[in-house]
């Protein structure tokens, strides 16, 4: 039924767990997306396997968190032929995530138990999961031992494989993010829980249950608690994993769009030219853009959609229209200050920055210089420009005219016209009989300018345009 390297590998640790007399199961989130017909990002095993027996059994493991019962075990899984004509099974080497049986201590940091409590019962663990879709476990010898059905008949195989002590089949098939027990006491002893329980609603298209809803807004302000680089993670994984718009709809209606991202929220409510906006506040618009990005799209374009507009509400005025003067440059502060606050890298910094501060450039690229133009093309990673604009288009007044020139002569403009080799350096300045200084720069940026707009195209074009311009002092 299921034809995985990873399947395989989770398949022959519990076979060799049950073969010494251990319980195992797949367990957690495999589970869920194997009942919903998705390949599982990982597979992780559940047992009633102490961690040093599980160190002991197997060749490879990592004791990264033995101390909550977890071992990673790196083993080979078989990766099936398809078709009979296909390649020979081939061998990879995968890392699987086994956990003992547990009940957990107090969680003292909203994070982690402060203490486990080691358990020989799988429905005693299954109880300190964080959600019922996530608290299923499932035998994966007996899939394996399955033929091959119908996609439809083999979910329903699989539902009747499933051991359920939390209602997670039921949930699964109502659509719905219940937590397991008390949502309180789950959202207390780990606060980031409820950004995960948006990102499944959201990815899976899935309610919040009442409940779980509830206490979530009860509940919103603890996640200033936790670490930013956790918050961050999970908010990239919200806005690239398809259905962003509506995750941070869910985020807001939650309450928890206020403590984790103040900024964002501060766009409800702050109205638009309706002449260039006719789908209504900033927020609308940002939401229309985080309507657009596709799944798996890159981070830094995601966070751009998000982030471009974030300079309007500071700078929000009333004059003979509304308007937003110099949001930009108030946006890439803000941008830069979210960014310091989540820790992102100078690499995505770098990036996400740009994309807020030259979100409104292509207004002018119709008009611009050929030399301006061919500057503007060299913004790193061009393409995510381009895609932001058009986003941009689509979630206000919808024409894309600007878009589709820019596109066309950036397409249409071979590398080395926009960055050609330079014609002279310093070296030839001094050869000239210029002495080395801060002039030189002025002059060779004089010289490109004039490369870049086609007047001058050789060395000695360079030479005269310097002697005519720049005197010998």
């Amino acid at each position: 039924m299921v034809c995985h390297p990873q399947f395989a590998a989770a398949c022959q640790i519990v076979r060799t767990l049950r073969e010494a007399g251990y319980e195992a199961w797949l367990a957690g989130g495999c589970v869920r997306d194997l009942l919903l017909g998705r390949e599982p990002h990982d597979y992780d095993v559940a047992t009633s396997a102490r961690p040093n027996v599980v160190l002991g059994m197997f060749e490879r493991t990592f004791a990264v968190g033995a101390h909550f019962g977890v071992v990673l075990v790196s083993t080979s899984g078989v990766a099936c032929a398809i078709e009979a004509e296909a390649a020979p099974p081939q061998v990879a080497q995968v890392v699987v995530e086994v956990a003992t049986f547990r009940s957990d201590g107090a969680y003292s940091d909203g994070r982690r138990p402060d203490a486990v409590r080691y358990t020989l019962s799988a429905a005693e663990d299954v109880q300190r999961r964080d959600f019922t879709i996530n608290g299923m476990l499932l035998d994966p010898l007996a899939v394996q031992a399955e033929p091959e059905q119908s996609a439809q008949n083999d979910k329903q195989k699989l539902r009747s494989l499933v051991i359920d002590h939390v209602g997670g089949v039921a949930d699964l098939e109502a659509g719905v993010i219940r937590a397991i027990g008390d949502p309180d006491l789950r959202f207390d002893e780990d606060h980031l829980r409820m950004l995960r329980g948006v990102r499944f609603a959201a990815r899976l298209g899935f309610a919040l249950e009442e409940q779980t809803a509830a206490a979530m807004c009860r509940l919103a302000a603890k996640t200033k608690a936790v670490s930013r680089e956790r918050v961050r993670d999970e908010l990239t994984r919200m806005l690239t994993e398809g259905q962003s718009r509506r995750a941070f709809e869910l985020l807001d209606e939650t309450g928890l769009l206020v403590e984790v991202l103040p900024e964002i929220a501060r766009m409800k409510g702050v109205e638009q030219p309706p002449q260039f906006h006719p789908e209504g506040d900033v927020w609308l618009h940002t939401l229309g853009l985080l309507g657009q990005l596709e799944s798996n799209c890159s981070p830094t374009l995601a966070w751009g959609a998000l982030l471009h507009d974030v300079g309007k509400p500071a700078t929000f005025r009333r004059a003979e229209r509304i308007r937003f003067d110099g949001h930009v440059d108030v946006g890439v502060a803000v941008a830069a200050e979210i960014c310091r606050r989540f820790r992102f890298s100078n690499d995505e910094t770098r990036q996400i920055l740009a994309l807020v501060a030259n979100h409104m450039r292509f207004i002018d690229a119709p008009r611009m210089k050929s030399s301006t133009l061919k500057r503007f093309f060299r913004l790193e990673n061009f393409p995510e420009h381009l895609s932001l604009h058009r986003m941009d288009c689509l979630a206000s007044k919808g024409g894309l005219e600007t878009w589709e020139l820019v596109r066309e002569r950036w397409l249409a403009m071979p590398e080395e016209v926009v960055r050609p080799q330079p014609l002279i350096t310093g070296r030839e300045l001094i050869a000239a009989g210029y002495t080395p200084g801060h002039r030189f720069k002025e002059m060779l940026h004089a010289v490109e300018e004039a490369q870049l707009e086609g007047s001058i195209c050789t060395e000695d074009e360079a030479i005269n345009l310097i002697l005519r311009h720049f005197p010998i002092l």
